[in-house]
């Protein structure tokens, strides 16, 4: 039973973005079987409550559904209002939103039997070779991945400080890994934490978009191939280091579920949603005092680079 280990008191409140489906409908599911109190958030209304009600019908009754879309300032707002008024603190924050910056091509069917016998860097060539990356969309994926992380995270700082053990869990990715960016500047800055300022890692996005949009991202050494995603995330990593040090009393680190089945791998994943979910909520359930600015890849303490 996923809750047996749980020591904590039931008075636990957490927040996961991008709860209606996938990974954090899974964390939802799974966070609320510890007796953990979960506010499931979605941009959706209508999905978001549907998301409830499946949980529900799973015996799932500790989860409470509130609408939030993670670039919307009045959204970000309405959230903290709802939990400063109902429960005075929050416990934990999963930021599990995310979009990928790219467009898929219509024609595919994503089928299980479609990725029969293909091993993991084989569906990784699949995926790459069967989307499109568009300068609106990178811009998106900067916009949502980044800054809208950003803003719910220092909306709900607050509320975490209120806790006497908050945590916070950035849901990542290996694709924002330091080496995927063969720039030594930018990846040299991005790892130099003692130094590293939010102004700058503005300053890189910004720069990367510019090189995207005029076409010369393999020329000043990002990443082609989910290049958006990956120095969004590569920058959301960083972020997440400078907070852990601002904020020493919070519990704050980056957490890569593994290569999972979901809308945006278009099924072409090797984990289970299950499964990918349980790596994140390992992490959000390391030990008191345990932990902090570390990046966990499928559930064990790994490297940022």
């Amino acid at each position: 039973m996923e809750g047996a280990i749980s020591s904590w008191p039931n008075s636990r409140i957490a927040v996961v973005t991008g709860g209606n489906k996938g990974i954090g409908f899974e964390v939802c599911r799974q966070l609320a079987s510890y007796g953990i109190t979960v506010v499931l958030t979605a941009r959706d209304e209508t999905r978001g409550a549907e998301a409830v009600e499946r949980l529900r019908a799973l015996g799932v009754t500790d989860v409470i559904f509130h609408q939030l879309e993670i670039t919307d300032a009045s959204s970000i707002t309405t959230l903290v209002d709802f939990l400063e008024a109902r429960f005075g603190k929050l416990d934990i924050l999963v930021n599990n939103a995310a979009v990928v910056g790219v467009e898929y091509f219509k024609q595919l069917d994503t089928k299980k039997e479609k990725f029969a016998g293909l091993d993991f860097y084989q569906r990784i060539e699949w995926m790459f070779k069967n989307v499109n990356e568009r300068i609106d969309g990178a811009r998106k994926s900067v916009q949502t991945d980044y800054y809208g992380t950003k803003r719910v995270t220092e909306a709900l700082l607050n509320l975490l400080q209120s806790s006497s053990d908050g945590r916070i869990v950035n849901v990542s990715s290996d694709f924002g890994l330091l080496r995927c960016i063969s720039n030594e500047e930018v990846r040299q800055d991005l790892n130099d934490i003692d130094n590293l300022t939010e102004e700058r890692l503005a300053e890189l996005l910004d720069k990367f978009l510019r090189d995207f949009e005029a076409g010369e991202l393999e020329a000043n050494g990002w990443p082609t191939g989910f290049s958006a995603y990956r120095v969004a995330k590569a920058a959301m990593n960083a972020y997440t280091r400078l907070l852990a040090r601002r904020h020493p009393m919070l519990r704050i680190n980056c957490a890569h579920p593994g290569y999972v089945k979901t809308d945006m791998t278009m099924g072409s994943g090797v984990l289970t949603t299950e499964e990918g979910a349980r790596n994140v909520v390992k992490v959000v359930l390391l030990p008191e005092g345990g932990q902090t600015g570390k990046y966990f890849a499928k559930g064990e303490e790994s490297s940022f680079m």
